[in-house]
């Protein structure tokens, strides 16, 4: 089974993903809740490096684009 993701998109939504757990940390320090940055951080950088040890053992990155058949 091959994982057909460009590195791009991956990281594009590793980003978006980090964000919004980065403005939920923000709305829960506003409530009063305070969480730390530094495991945030770390939970970061273990996503991105679980998602790209996944995509690898699953067939690695998509390289080239297929091309269409012929009519």
């Amino acid at each position: 089974m091959s994982v057909d993701v460009s590195r791009g998109g991956l990281l594009v939504t590793l980003a978006i993903f980090g964000v919004i757990v980065y403005e939920l940390r923000t709305v829960l320090d506003f409530v009063g809740i305070e969480l730390p940055i530094i495991p945030y951080m770390a939970a970061v950088f273990v996503l991105a490096g679980a998602s790209v040890w996944y995509v690898t053992l699953k067939g690695g990155w998509r390289t080239e684009p297929e091309a269409d058949e012929p009519a």
